[in-house]
């Protein structure tokens, strides 16, 4: 089991990583970090504490912590959605936390929603449609990723992704 402490030093080295701070409200970073903690333990994986998980990995890619939308939300608005990675600004009270539009595309939002299991004996639900998974390379440096959609940011040269080029044909997963 992974402790809260292990979850901030992930968060801190990440955020040092790219130039970033967590947030500077003391209680509102623990109750972040409580959600990455809680999510790691439901999940087997830190998804975003912010945003509706499925539970199933390959249809949450995109928003495990740091999601893919850190960097561009961080970049244009001085955090990322959860306001839990910061810039400089914002960790010295120069700039506010606001709220900021949701970049996840709206298909996986339904497709999240769709895989929580409903209170009670009315299970009638159909099942998500499975992800076409792509194969991804960063023209910059290489990088290759199998997933349904490019990053937003290499994690590797951080190029944007209009950098990343598809090889080959989608696969459909089956489960």
């Amino acid at each position: 089991m992974t402790s809260l402490e292990e979850v901030r030093r992930r968060a801190e080295s990440d955020a040092k990583a790219r130039g970033y701070y967590l947030n500077p409200d003391a209680d509102f970073l623990r109750d972040l970090l409580e959600g990455l903690k809680r999510n790691e333990e439901r999940y087997g994986y830190p998804s975003c504490p912010c945003r509706l998980a499925s539970g199933v990995f390959e249809l949450d890619r995109d928003i495990i912590c740091p999601c893919d939308y850190r960097d561009p939300d961080t970049e244009e608005y001085g955090h990322c959605y959860c306001a839990l990675y910061v810039r400089k600004g914002v960790f010295e009270g120069e700039e506010s936390v606001s709220r900021i539009p949701e970049r996840r595309p709206s298909e996986k939002l339904r497709r999240a929603d769709r895989t929580i299991p409903e209170e009670g004996p009315a299970q009638n639900q159909q099942s998500p449609r499975p992800p076409k998974m792509v194969l991804w390379y960063c023209r910059q440096c290489g990088y290759v990723c199998f997933r349904e959609d490019p990053p937003y940011v290499c994690p590797i040269c951080k190029a944007k992704r209009e950098m990343f080029s598809q090889v080959g044909l989608g696969l459909e997963l089956r489960g």
